[in-house]
This record gives C-alpha cells, sequence and structure tokens, in this order.
C-alpha cells in the first residue's frame, strides 16, 4: 500500500479493504465444520442432528457471502478535512466526519484477523446518534495500516482545533501509567463472571441437545459416571457438582482475565489523550481524550473487596453509547487498591486520587433501618413459601423455613450494616465523591465543573424520615451518579456547594418563625 497520507492528502482516489479479508470470510467455515464433524462422530448422521448443523452451516455461508461483498464494494480516503466512506453494492452508503470532530480512534482485532494480520478501524465523533451517525468503521486494513490511519487521523485533528504542528512518532506521550503486572492474576479467580458462563453453558447445551432430540443422561460419558459413582451419597455428589462447578468457573475467570488483559498498557499521547491497549486473542486499543475526562469510578466487588483489591473506570464523554461505554471505559483490570488510587491520581493530575473515603460524610441513621426494612421484606417471601411447600414436600419444607429464617436474619442484619457503611458523600478539591454499594461498591470522583444538572427523588418512605436521593447529572460515564439517601438539608446545601444556583430556582426557604412570647410578657 503507499502511504496513507500521500495518497489521502493529494489525490482523489478510494482505497480498498485489504484482501486477506476473503482468507477471514471462509476461516469464519472453520467452526461450523468441526461442529458438524463432531456432532456426527458422537451421535452418528441422526436426521435432526443434520438438519439442525445443516442450517448453522448455511447461516455462516449467508455471513461468509455478505462479508464478500462488503470488501468488494467497500471504498474509503482521508481527504485534508473529512473522512470519507462508500459501501454497498444494492443499497449504496457515502458517508463523511470532519476532521476536527473526532473524538477517538480505536483498533479493534479479533483472533482470525489477527491470525491474517488485520484490524478493524473505529473512527467515532462521540455522539449521541444512531451508530450510522457518529462513527465510520474500516473493518480490515492490515495492522500497519490501521497504525497509520490513527496516527495521521488523531495529528490532524489537532492540527485542524489548535493550529499547531502534528506530532511526529516519538514526540507523543510520556511514557506509560500502568502495565501488566502478572501478580494481578490471583484476583481473577475472585470474579463470578466465570461462574455465570459456566451455567450459561451448562443451560445451552442442554437446550441443543434437546432440540436435538437427544437425552443427556443417555450419553456415555454421563452413562459410565452414573455407573461407576451412582452408590455415593447424594449429599456427597451434589458438594462435588458444586466444588466442580467453582473450579471450573475459577478458570474461565483466569482465563478470561488473560485474554482480556495480557499486553495492558495505560500511557499517555502527548498532552491531550491517554490510551488503553490489552489483549491477547482479540486486542483492543482505546483513545480517552483528556478534555472530554470527567473524573474516575472505583469499583470494588465484595471478593475483591475482601481480597483488597477494585478495578478503576473512566468517566468520559465520547465514548458511544452505554454498551460501548461499559466495553470502552475500563483503565485497569482487578488490581490491588492502591495502585488503583495511584492511576486514578495520575490520570486525573492530582497528588492524591480523589477516590479515597477515608473523610466522606456519613449518611443519617435512618438509612440503615431502611436497609434493614428492605433486606428483611426479601427475604420474608421464601421463608414464607416453604411451609406452604410443605404440603407437597412434607414436615421438612417446615423445618426448611426456620432454619432459613434463622440464618437469614443475621446475613440480612451483615449486609445492611455494610451497605449503610458504605454511604458516604464529600467534597474533595474540585472533585464531588460519591459512595455506595454492598455487594459492588462504587465510588465515583466527578469534577464539579462536569455536573450539568441535578435529578432529586423521593419516596414516600424517604418523605416521612428527611431523606432524598440526589443525581448529579454528568455528560460522560453512566449520565447520573446518585448521592442516596442524604438529609434534605445536607444534600441541598451539598447541590448548592458543587454547584451554586442550580436549584435555587427550585428551593422553597421556610422563613424562621419568631419565638412566641411568655402569657406574662403580653400586654
Amino acid at each position: 500500500m503507499s502511504r496513507v497520507g500521500e495518497g489521502a492528502a493529494g489525490d482523489a482516489g478510494w482505497r480498498r479493504l485489504s484482501s486477506r479479508l476473503l482468507l477471514v470470510n471462509l476461516g469464519m467455515l472453520s467452526g461450523p465444520l468441526a461442529l458438524f464433524a463432531l456432532t456426527l462422530l458422537l451421535t452418528g448422521a441422526g436426521l435432526q442432528a443434520l438438519i439442525s448443523l445443516g442450517s448453522l452451516l448455511t447461516t455462516f455461508l449467508v455471513i461468509t457471502w455478505i462479508g464478500t461483498m462488503r470488501l468488494l464494494t467497500t471504498r474509503f480516503r482521508i481527504a485534508d478535512e473529512r473522512v470519507e466512506l462508500r459501501s454497498g453494492a444494492f443499497f449504496r452508503s457515502h458517508r463523511s466526519l470532519p476532521v476536527d470532530r473526532i473524538r477517538s480512534v480505536d483498533i479493534h482485532a479479533k483472533p482470525l484477523h489477527r491470525l491474517f494480520g488485520l484490524a478493524s478501524l473505529r473512527i467515532g465523533t462521540g455522539g449521541q446518534g444512531s451508530p450510522s451517525g457518529r462513527e465510520l468503521r474500516l473493518g480490515g486494513v492490515t495492522r500497519s495500516q490501521a497504525d497509520e490511519i490513527r496516527r495521521l487521523l488523531l495529528d490532524r485533528r489537532d492540527r485542524a482545533r489548535a493550529g499547531t504542528r502534528p506530532s511526529r512518532p516519538g514526540e507523543a506521550g510520556h511514557g506509560p501509567i500502568a502495565e501488566t503486572d502478572w501478580a494481578w492474576l490471583r484476583y481473577a479467580p475472585l470474579s463470578l463472571w466465570g461462574l455465570g458462563a459456566v451455567l450459561i453453558g451448562v443451560g445451552t447445551v442442554a437446550r441443543v441437545l434437546g432440540e436435538m432430540r437427544i437425552n443427556p443422561l443417555d450419553l456415555a460419558a454421563v452413562t459410565h459416571l452414573r455407573d461407576r459413582f451412582g452408590s455415593v451419597p447424594w449429599w456427597f455428589g451434589a458438594l462435588m457438582a458444586v466444588l466442580v462447578l467453582l473450579v471450573t468457573g475459577a478458570a474461565l475467570s483466569t482465563a478470561a482475565f488473560v485474554e482480556g488483559w495480557a499486553g495492558y498498557r495505560l500511557e499517555r499521547e502527548g498532552d491531550d489523550a491517554y490510551r488503553v491497549r490489552r489483549g491477547l486473542l482479540v486486542h483492543r486499543s482505546v483513545t480517552l481524550e483528556r478534555r472530554r475526562l470527567r473524573g474516575v469510578e472505583l469499583t470494588e466487588p465484595m471478593p475483591l473487596r475482601w481480597a483488597g483489591a477494585a478495578r478503576l473506570d473512566a468517566v468520559a464523554g465520547g465514548l458511544g453509547s452505554s454498551e460501548q461505554n461499559r466495553s470502552r471505559r475500563p483503565l485497569t483490570p482487578a488490581v490491588p487498591r492502591q495502585e488503583a488510587l495511584r492511576v486514578a491520581a495520575d490520570v486525573l493530575t492530582e497528588e492524591r486520587s480523589p477516590t479515597e473515603t477515608a473523610d466522606l460524610r456519613p449518611h443519617p441513621r435512618v438509612a440503615l433501618r431502611r436497609r434493614i426494612n428492605r433486606g428483611l421484606l426479601t427475604l420474608a417471601p421464601l421463608v414464607a413459601a416453604l411451609p406452604a411447600l410443605g404440603l407437597w414436600l412434607g414436615p421438612a419444607a417446615v423445618h426448611a423455613a426456620w432454619i432459613t429464617a434463622l440464618l437469614g436474619v443475621p446475613v440480612v442484619l451483615a449486609l445492611a450494616h455494610d451497605a449503610y457503611r458504605a454511604l458516604g458523600h464529600g467534597l474533595r478539591d474540585r472533585y464531588l465523591v460519591v459512595r455506595a454499594g454492598t455487594f459492588a461498591r462504587r465510588t465515583a470522583a466527578l469534577q464539579c465543573e462536569g455536573v450539568i444538572g441535578w435529578k432529586i427523588t423521593r419516596s414516600a418512605f424517604q418523605r416521612r424520615n428527611g431523606l432524598l436521593t440526589l443525581g448529579a447529572t454528568v455528560a460522560a460515564g453512566d449520565g447520573c451518579y446518585k448521592v442516596r439517601d442524604v438529609g434534605v438539608a445536607d444534600g441541598l446545601a451539598l447541590a448548592e456547594e458543587v454547584a451554586p444556583g442550580f436549584l435555587a430556582p427550585f428551593v422553597e426557604r421556610v422563613p424562621a418563625t419568631e419565638p412566641e412570647m411568655p402569657r406574662a410578657a403580653r400586654p
């Protein structure tokens, strides 16, 4: 390929995607073919199996044909002030983005793309409209082309905005902020993602076998296990099943950590952007504009909190839809909490991380009662339902009810107290700090200047007890970060301190009443 900058700047020629994309499309057929062969080997050439796998193979053939047509009909070019993309055979599309509106240029490479040296380029504006209006995707360029196009676009964007000389390779950036430390791998088994993946996988396999009219209990492997261990006590079998489930879930969580965070590197790009690169099989490269960064959020799921670890996410605008925001905002994997605080301070260019929570203001004690009541109301239906099941299950269900209540009430009280201790808010320099949660404790530090509005909600319980939930609205991240169950006076004072004058038109001040005169002093 000729140099991207040369061809884009002066000529009117349009460029194609890489022809290696044909090999990727053909490689997509390997999965259905392997599944087809494995099913024939295990179950024989049953009619139902042939129909199911034949339909799957046909689907992948259609997808491959669509990908091939996309390759043959897609063109792109980079002009001085615009990026243009043409695509479509029957329904043609011509789209373009101004260079100065580009917010991010991200690189993404799936395993098959990496195998053939390809990558996908996502050029986004960070808008809130449909994806077709806020981003362009180049779904099959070589890795060297992707890096070169990314650098060229960011240089031209910066030059268009500031009128300065574009940066050259080697000048941008001031070294990494954080890099992979394989000692962090000890936190990977503490994620519940692997356990959920195992349960979903078992359910999916059972459903597929049911569609094929195959009874899982009739499979040779299951029959062998039943014949060998059928005489063991049921409780031992249940214990072993739970143990296998936990071990398999931990293994999957560890594998997901390795795949997602191998090669992790968080670095500065010049003085106006950060770049996060990570991934073993699927390579990801995400750009975050510093001027659109509104803060950070520290997340501590309960197992990680017990181990003294946390994750750090960016609260930034221009990351796309809510789903794209969730996948593009992570700044670190699960790391030691002190490391997450260090990275937060470095990213926000502060001497001390605003997410440190030693001096946050506590919330009224009545908020604890609300959490206790909520927990007991959740437990009560389960305890009440067990005696009703005694009509079918016998007296064992009645005993299960009082045992559940005996064990559940202390657990509810402990979780309620933990949730209450998590509540906190405060101002630290120019940041509003909000903390809440027990199963996943979240501490968000938001720039006060980034707060664009307030959302106040009050339930009947809150009105009766003088509480409210104050939501800080920002044009970034989740959009609204809530200070839960804070006193009315404290909440309104916090809102006035963070953004003076925002709530003034909506607040009715109650005049102080004069003390009543004693009878003897009355004229």
